[in-house]
């Protein structure tokens, strides 16, 4: 099973340097909408069976030429919203860095709890549950590997990429998940194996179709 991880694109709140968090509203900006656009050329022939995505507005706008292309309904998945941020919600990034709290954020993640919102932990625990029960579910309803993709917020893909990569939270700040970018993980019986981190390049890999877990070897090379 592998999914591609598709990062919502550039939003006004982006453009606007605020921490838009689960405000309502906050669409894609005209870059955004491009990118979005682009999105289906750059998935190409690749053998897609499902979109999920989070319930914002943003993810919805990113999948729509995927889906319509593709002739997919995507499915909403609640666990793959963006982070609760709070009281943070809607405020400046320039204002946040002042914040104590914005050092806990970058230097220790994993003890970060924002003010009214949810911790971090608690974001991945969420967002890796989902991820990887869809993971199953749509490998059951298909009776084979199946190649899917997840729209969701940067934060949420940098926090399932730390577990499949085996590392701790505190060390998700050191993965970067540009808007509209794509990070693709395949799951196994044996560990998941990460393909592409933070892909903004023109096309995807033909090689992304599903591969069995036997394509793996020791010392992880097929040379």
């Amino acid at each position: 099973m592998t999914v591609i991880l598709l990062r919502h694109g550039r939003s006004t709140s982006n453009t606007a340097h605020t921490l838009a968090g689960r405000s309502e509203g906050v669409d894609l900006d005209e870059r955004g909408l491009e990118q979005a656009s682009a999105v289906v050329d750059r998935i190409g022939e690749l053998p897609v069976r499902a979109i999920v995505r989070s319930p914002l507005l943003r993810c919805e706008r990113t999948v729509e030429p995927l889906a319509a292309a593709l002739g997919l309904r995507p499915i909403v998945e609640d666990r793959l919203t963006e982070v609760d941020y709070g009281s943070w919600t809607g405020r400046k990034i320039a204002d946040l860095v002042k914040e104590p709290l914005w050092k806990v954020v970058q230097a220790q993640p994993g003890a970060a709890v924002f003010p009214d919102g949810e911790g971090l932990a608690q974001v991945q625990a969420r967002a890796v549950a989902a991820i990887r029960e869809t993971d199953r579910a749509l490998s059951e309803e298909h009776e084979a590997d199946v190649l899917w993709v997840a729209c969701t917020h940067g934060d949420v893909i940098k926090a399932v990429l730390a577990d499949a990569l085996g590392i701790h939270l505190d060390g998700f700040q050191r993965i970067t998940a540009d808007p509209a970018s794509m990070s693709v993980i395949r799951y196994t019986d044996l560990r998941p194996f990460v393909v592409h981190i933070n892909h903004t390049g023109p096309q995807l890999s033909a090689g992304l179709a599903a591969k069995p877990a036997t394509d793996a070897v020791v010392g992880g090379s097929t040379d």
